[in-house]
């Protein structure tokens, strides 16, 4: 069992509240976030529904406090996600092989709290707390895992990485305007005379 793959419940779970509607905002957004995990099955009520709200805003604070370069905060948090909700792993039997699995008892929320927590915990235990991010791009606030080797990824896609360009080129900054200099030139006759001066008599 790959406990690592189920930290993408946490993405998946945190970034259900970006889109320009919460997609939980109602029970069908939340058997749409569950409809291809079918060990996360069951019937749904709207109890579950507040617990799965309750546990994104949990898991993002998660991320915000690693993106914020607090790791021991970040740590803190998950850590009391595993106490909450801990893992209940069993060994069976399928086709003659033993499989480590998780138990399938309990709620809808706890279950998907369990996984998601355990998948966070692995990931960073294996890669480090500084691989969760926060999008950069204005107006995204979607959450993801730094997977680049020099730990460079500030976008949650490259749709929201090319969006800060577009941008400037679409409004480009302004020039810079300045008031006209105007040289002022000194009235004929003015100012300290240069050779000689003719006077109205013809004198020299």
């Amino acid at each position: 069992m790959d406990l690592a793959s189920y930290a993408d419940l946490a993405l998946e779970l945190v970034n259900t509240q970006n889109p320009p509607e919460d997609a939980l905002r109602d029970l069908e957004g939340l058997q749409a976030l569950l409809a291809h995990r079918p060990h996360l099955g069951g019937r749904i009520a709207h109890r579950d529904l507040d617990a799965m709200r309750e546990l994104r805003a949990q898991i993002r604070e998660i991320f915000v406090a690693a993106d914020a370069g607090s790791g021991e905060q970040a740590v803190d948090r998950l850590n009391s996600l595993l106490i909450q909700h801990p893992i209940h792993p069993l060994v069976s039997d399928h086709d003659g092989e033993w499989h480590l699995h998780l138990n399938e008892a309990g709620s809808i929320p706890d279950r998907y709290a369990a996984r998601a927590a355990m998948g966070l915990a692995v990931q960073i235990s294996e890669r480090g707390v500084d691989r969760l991010g926060v999008c950069r791009a204005p107006g995204c606030e979607r959450v993801f895992f730094d997977a680049t080797a020099n730990k460079s990824r500030s976008y949650c896609s490259d749709a929201c990485a090319g969006r800060p360009s577009v941008a400037a080129a679409v409004h480009p900054p302004r020039d810079r305007v300045t008031a006209p200099v105007t040289t002022h030139r000194p009235r004929p006759g003015a100012g300290r005379p240069e050779g000689k001066t003719v006077t109205r008599d013809g004198g020299q």
